[in-house]
């Protein structure tokens, strides 16, 4: 049992509920904004502190590279993890890989299908339909990587917060989602990246799914 201080159990339910909100953990400026500290430096000496205790992995380089060691099966979400070989007497779910889309086809259609991968379905809270090739790096911060697959589980619905595979046009684009009063904003994780503003009304505009977890292969 790891034993954790008020302050560090507070900030470890923080992380917890931003990975179950919106499938990836918070940002140290976020935690501190959350829990009134007066510089994301304080967030991240609890963070190293819980890191000591195993309670968590902190992935260098990346603003949301925090990893919970201690969340049940079927619940975490993991941001970078290895994917797993199939094991005997385990369920597998097989997915397929999407790579590059053309413009105006569906997503899923088998011209755009570049492989399909079995996977240990508890690396996902909730069940994705397929794997999307990310391409770029908009979304670095969040620990999303180019050429990284995305898990998606299809739906037209997104809260705040949430990451999104969206359809613009003739680009499909992997952004965190925002709606307000007359606006959908899709919002990168990197500086080097503008947000893109989606007016009312406009007709090349498709929600096409929510990430729900992250593959990486490992070199």
């Amino acid at each position: 049992m790891i034993k954790l201080t008020e302050r560090q159990e507070q900030i470890l339910n923080l992380v917890k509920a931003a990975i179950e909100k919106t499938g990836f953990p918070p940002t140290r400026a976020e935690i501190a904004t959350e829990l009134g500290f007066r510089s994301a430096n304080a967030a991240e000496e609890h963070l190293q502190a819980l890191a000591r205790k195993g309670a968590i992995e902190i992935s260098p380089g990346t603003s949301r590279g925090i990893r919970l060691l201690d969340m049940p099966a079927g619940r975490a979400r993991r941001p970078s993890g290895q994917m797993t070989l199939p094991h005997a007497g385990i369920m597998q779910l097989t997915l397929p890989l999407v790579g590059r889309v053309a413009a105006g086809s569906p997503i899923l259609a088998q011209e755009h299908i570049d492989n399909t991968y079995t996977v240990d379905p508890n690396l996902f809270a909730d069940r994705p339909d397929y794997l999307l090739r990310v391409r770029g790096m908009s979304m670095r911060d969040a620990g999303i990587l180019d050429g990284d697959m995305l898990a998606v589980k299809k739906t037209t619905e997104a809260r705040n917060g949430q990451i999104v595979v969206a359809r613009l046009g003739d680009e499909v684009t992997v952004k965190r989602f925002r709606r307000s009063a007359n606006l959908i904003e899709l919002l990168p994780e990197n500086d080097d990246f503008k947000p893109i503003r989606v007016e009312p009304g406009r007709e090349d505009f498709v929600l096409e799914g929510l990430a729900v977890g992250l593959l990486r292969a490992w070199a």
